[in-house]
């Protein structure tokens, strides 16, 4: 019951909010742009229980351009793109061309026709990844933060991983999918989703594939990795122009992960033969 209450109160806010925010954005559409960081923790496993201590902060400083990264997220009503920013490896003055294989390409969104486009490149070939966006069923809950000069609610919600992660690729994910297609019922692995949004901005946008708020998600953490928003610019002085990637042979999402997955097959077979 209480939960009802909150979620009508909830919606009720973001409508007077959103009304606010029409009535002064009759000259223009309105537009912006949301600035994320995300950093993931990295468990070096049984590998790294032989390392010292030099050689742990060593891989760390390899890997901070994989576990530390920055996006910008451009809105408006309906559409967003979301962009990764490249970093510059830290000991090498190089990029992650290895690692962008199994990275989130330009995603174009749109919350009107459920639609989702997103750029891939696979070891040289281009993908454009045509799906309906994610379906969350989030559980808006009471308790408040601030974020920056934003009052935000949190919500929760609970995503099978092979969802989340069908643009990337592990060897775990190999062995757990090769073990689960020995037995008649496969186990769906789940990922625990905490967002926090701000009704203040009154769109159903958000990094990534998550969306579908009563307002823009400003901070997301999901498995061990956490997003969150460090600067929003509204109506910024540049015209913004939401141009969906539109190159690559189209496939599903799922198409995309069996295409990477029988690809990754293909390597180490290749390799074991060597």
């Amino acid at each position: 019951m209480k939960s009802k209450i909150f979620t009508i109160v909830a919606l009720a806010f973001v409508f007077l909010i959103s009304t606010s925010v029409n009535e002064t954005q009759t000259t223009q559409e309105f537009q912006a742009k949301a600035y994320y960081f995300s950093k993931s923790k990295m468990d070096l496993g049984n590998w790294g229980a032989r390392l010292s201590e030099a050689q742990k902060k060593e891989v760390f400083a390899r890997m901070k351009n994989r576990l530390e990264k920055g996006y910008v997220l451009s809105f408006n009503k309906e559409e967003s793109v979301f962009t990764e920013e490249d970093q510059l490896d830290a000991i090498s003055g190089a990029t992650d061309s290895w690692g962008k294989n199994f990275a989130p390409g330009k995603q174009y969104k749109n919350v009107k026709t459920n639609t989702q486009l997103q750029q891939q490149e696979f070891y040289g070939k281009k993908f454009l990844v045509k799906d309906v966006l994610q379906p969350i069923e989030w559980s808006l809950e009471s308790e408040t933060k601030k974020i920056g000069n934003y009052s935000c609610f949190k919500a929760t919600a609970s995503i099978p991983t092979n969802d989340l992660t069908w643009y990337s690729f592990s060897w775990d994910k190999l062995r757990s999918s090769s073990a689960s297609d020995s037995t008649e019922v496969k186990e769906v692995k789940m990922t625990q989703i905490e967002a926090w949004y701000a009704p203040q901005i009154p769109v159903r946008h958000g990094p990534l594939d998550y969306w579908g708020l009563p307002g823009l998600i400003l901070e997301v953490s999901a498995d061990n990795t956490t997003m969150l928003c460090s600067k929003i610019v509204l109506n910024p002085d540049e015209i913004i122009e939401f141009e969906a990637p539109s190159k690559g042979k189209e496939v599903s999402k799922n198409e995309y992960q069996n295409i990477i997955t029988d690809k990754m097959k293909e390597f180490r077979n290749n390799r074991m033969r060597r």
